[in-house]
C-alpha cells in the first residue's frame, strides 16, 4: 500500500516542486502552497459527498456520470479557491496562478487516490502508474489551466468579475471530461499527458517570467520618477500636478492633500515591492521594514478618506491593475 500510494502521488508532487523551484521571484510562500494543497484535499472530500448524493438523484450510471457531471462538480469545487485568490488580489501573475492551481489539484488527487486505494485493495502497478502520471497530473493540470486562463482574462478587466472565470472553467471541464471518456487506452492517455503537459507549463512559465521582468522594469522607473518630482517639489509642472489642479473645483483642499499623500505612498510602496522581487531573483531576502505596516495602514486610511468618487478621479495615476494591487498584498505578507 505505501508503494502504491507513492507511485500515485509522487509524480504530481515532484511536478509541483519543480514549479516552485522554477519561480525565480519566489512569488508564493511555502505556507501558501501547503494551504492550497489542503484546500484541494478538502475539495476532494466535498466532491465525494456531492457525487455520492447527486448520482442517484440523476439516475445515471457511473460511466455517464463521470463524463458529464463529475468533471463539472470537481472543477467547480477546485476552482472556488482560485476565485477567492483572484478576488482578494493574491495572484499577481500567470506563474502564480499556475502554481496555486496545480497545488489545489495535487491535494485533490491525493485524497482521490487514497479513496481509490480503499476501493481497489489489489490493483496492478500499471493502475497506479495511470493514477499517478495520468489522473493526478490531469487534476493538477486542469486547475492550473483554469487559474491561468482566469488570471489572463481578469488582467484585461478593470475589476474582478465572477463571469470572467467561466472561460477557464469551461476549458478545465472539457479537458477533464475528455480524459474520463478514455477515447484512447488509459496508458496512452497517461503517456500523452506526461509528454505534452510539462512542455505547455514550461512555455507558460517562461512567458510569465518575461511578463514579470517587463512589469518590474517599467513600474520601477515610473514610481521612481514620480517620487523624485514629488520630493523635489516639482510636481506642479508634471501631468500629475496639472491633473490635480483641475480637481480643485471638485474637491476640498484637504482631499487634494490626501490625494497627494496617497500618490507618494503608493510610489514608495511600489518601489519597495519591486525591490523585494529583484532581491529574491538574485537569491537574497529583504530585511523587514519596521515602518512598512504603518505605511500600509496609512494607505487604507487615505483611500477611505478620499472616498470612492475621489479614487475614481485618481484612477489615471493610482493604478489598480492586478500587479499593482497584488504588490500591496506582497508587502503585507512580508510583515506577517
Amino acid at each position: 500500500m505505501p508503494v502504491d500510494l507513492a507511485v500515485s502521488i509522487l509524480p504530481v508532487s515532484l511536478f509541483l516542486g519543480a514549479l516552485v523551484l522554477l519561480d525565480s521571484y519566489k512569488l508564493i510562500s511555502l505556507r501558501a502552497i501547503l494551504l492550497a494543497v489542503l484546500v484541494g484535499a478538502a475539495a476532494a472530500l466535498a466532491g465525494y459527498g456531492v457525487n455520492i448524493s447527486l448520482r442517484p438523484l440523476l439516475e445515471l450510471d457511473v460511466a455517464r456520470y463521470s463524463v458529464y457531471v463529475a468533471p463539472v462538480i470537481e472543477e467547480l469545487l477546485k476552482g472556488l479557491y482560485i476565485v477567492w485568490l483572484l478576488r482578494r488580489n493574491k495572484v499577481g501573475f500567470v506563474v502564480d496562478a499556475a502554481t496555486y492551481g496545480f497545488a489545489v489539484g495535487t491535494g485533490f488527487a491525493f485524497i482521490e487516490n487514497i479513496y481509490y486505494l480503499e476501493l481497489n485493495p489489489n490493483p496492478t502497478i500499471w493502475t497506479w502508474v495511470v493514477r499517478g502520471f495520468g489522473t493526478a497530473l490531469m487534476h493538477g493540470g486542469t486547475t492550473a489551466i483554469l487559474a491561468m486562463i482566469s488570471r489572463t482574462v481578469q488582467n484585461r478587466a478593470t475589476a474582478f468579475r465572477l463571469s470572467l472565470m467561466l472561460p477557464g472553467l469551461a476549458v478545465a471541464v472539457v479537458l477533464h471530461s475528455l480524459y474520463n471518456q478514455f477515447l484512447v487506452s488509459p496508458l496512452l492517455a497517461t503517456a500523452l499527458i506526461v509528454l505534452v503537459f510539462p512542455y505547455i507549463m514550461m512555455f507558460l512559465f517562461q512567458k510569465s517570467e518575461r511578463e514579470t521582468s517587463s512589469w518590474l522594469g517599467t513600474g520601477f522607473d515610473t514610481d521612481q520618477e514620480l517620487l523624485r518630482v514629488m520630493r523635489a517639489g516639482q510636481v506642479s509642472d508634471t501631468p500629475v500636478g496639472r491633473y490635480l489642479k483641475g480637481l480643485r473645483t471638485s474637491y476640498q483642499p484637504e482631499v487634494i492633500v490626501d490625494m497627494m499623500c496617497l500618490l507618494r505612498l503608493r510610489a514608495e510602496l511600489g518601489i519597495r515591492a519591486k525591490g523585494i522581487l529583484l532581491m529574491r531573483e538574485a537569491g537574497f531576502e529583504a530585511e523587514p521594514d519596521p515602518s512598512l505596516r504603518a505605511k500600509l495602514e496609512e494607505v487604507g486610511y487615505l483611500e477611505r478618506s478620499i472616498g470612492r468618487t475621489g479614487m475614481r478621479s485618481l484612477k489615471p495615476f493610482v493604478h489598480t491593475s492586478t500587479q499593482d494591487l497584488w504588490q500591496l498584498n506582497l508587502l503585507d505578507g512580508t510583515q506577517q
